[in-house]
């Protein structure tokens, strides 16, 4: 999703006068196929595959172990209700996964836990690159993880590696452990976006200063912008974090809170970087207002000083230029060179006065 809101209010009209749980898919409009991929894993053992329809990943839910199924395409509401109907979750959930404008939330359903997080990424097109957000997803439950992305990515391509090579912890925990790493990966995508975002900031900062314009003035507004949907979406998340380590359900051990804390502190470190770029941004337009005045003082400066110059020249020539009948100078063969002599002295005597009082 770019930075964009167009398509939004559209999108949105199509549910209207629809009863709830209606599904309704709300967002980007895509065309290509959902991608179904499926690990069912424990201790010992790992299995991985890519599936054309949802239902092949039915024999392998409560069959023991750890069942993880991803859907990258939330465009299409069938497979979305399809896999819901079978593990139970309620018609408000279901609509809210094909609902791709939710904000950040967690709700308890006692049988599962939906959370809803945004991820961002830059990505590259013709014009530059782009801040992309995308929601993301979870039904954590007892004994499986179902994420729901809006596209195919590689954010979560980590922790797959970790699944088929068996390192670290991941087969030995259960499925909020899962969710934890998939919550941790979102979290750390945003310091690699936010790194970005700074050497942006640093470079328009330098810009501003040396050669203030249009151009400059657009990029600080694109960066405003940019900061803006980076707080919308970082924000609520501390409240999800903190609500999955305060919550009593079975579903989430108190080993895995540990770890949630973790995520948790990083979540505030992405804020308080956040807050200190909008500041920064904020005193940016300061800097380009005074930086044009400057460029603007400077410009009248020079203009004065020379039309301060052409002041007493223009006096002087007006003297000459009156049509009066006796005028002695005018007689005197010498007196075009003289005036024109007297006129540079002038000039050159103001120059100088300038100089000295350091005005040029």
């Amino acid at each position: 999703m770019e930075l964009s809101t167009s398509w939004m209010s559209k999108d949105r009209g199509r549910k209207s006068g629809l009863p709830p749980g209606s599904m309704v898919h709300v967002g980007e409009r895509r065309t290509q196929s959902v991608q179904i991929s499926l690990f069912h894993y424990d201790e010992a053992n790992v299995l991985e595959k890519e599936v054309q329809s949802v239902e092949e990943c039915f024999p392998h839910l409560g069959q023991g172990g750890v069942t993880w199924i991803n859907i990258a395409g939330v465009h299409d509401p069938s497979i979305v209700q399809a896999l819901g109907e079978h593990v139970g979750l309620h018609p408000l959930v279901m609509e809210d996964i094909v609902n791709t404008e939710q904000r950040p939330k967690m709700e308890d359903y006692g049988q599962y836990i939906y959370v809803v997080i945004k991820m961002l990424q830059w990505q590259s097109q013709k014009s530059g690159q782009a801040l992309e957000i995308e929601q993301v997803s979870l039904i954590i439950g007892s004994d499986f993880v179902l994420s729901f992305q809006e596209r195919p990515g590689d954010l979560f391509d980590p922790i797959r590696d970790r699944l088929r090579s068996g390192k670290g912890r991941v087969r030995k925990a259960g499925a909020d452990y899962l969710a934890y790493c998939l919550l941790d990966a979102v979290v750390d995508g945003y310091f690699v976006v936010l790194e970005q975002l700074g050497d942006r900031i640093d470079d328009l900062e330098e810009d501003l200063v040396n050669s203030p314009g249009r151009e400059q003035l657009r990029t600080l507004h694109r960066l405003k912008r940019h900061g803006l949907f980076l707080r919308r979406s970082v924000w609520p998340l501390r409240e999800v974090l903190s609500g999955l380590q305060r919550s009593d359900s079975a579903l989430v051990q108190s080993e895995v809170k540990i770890y949630l804390r973790d995520v948790y502190d990083h979540t505030i470190q992405v804020i308080d970087t956040l807050e200190a770029f909008r500041d920064i941004l904020a005193g940016m337009l300061d800097t380009y207002l005074s930086s044009l005045s400057n460029r603007m003082n400077e410009i009248m400066k020079v203009l004065t000083i020379i039309a301060t110059i052409f002041i007493p020249l223009t006096f002087l020539a007006g003297i000459w230029g009156m049509n009066f009948e006796h005028m002695p100078e005018l007689s005197y063969p010498w007196a075009y060179p003289a005036a024109l002599g007297l006129m540079a002295a002038v000039a050159l005597a103001l120059v100088i006065f300038f100089r000295r009082k350091g005005w040029l």
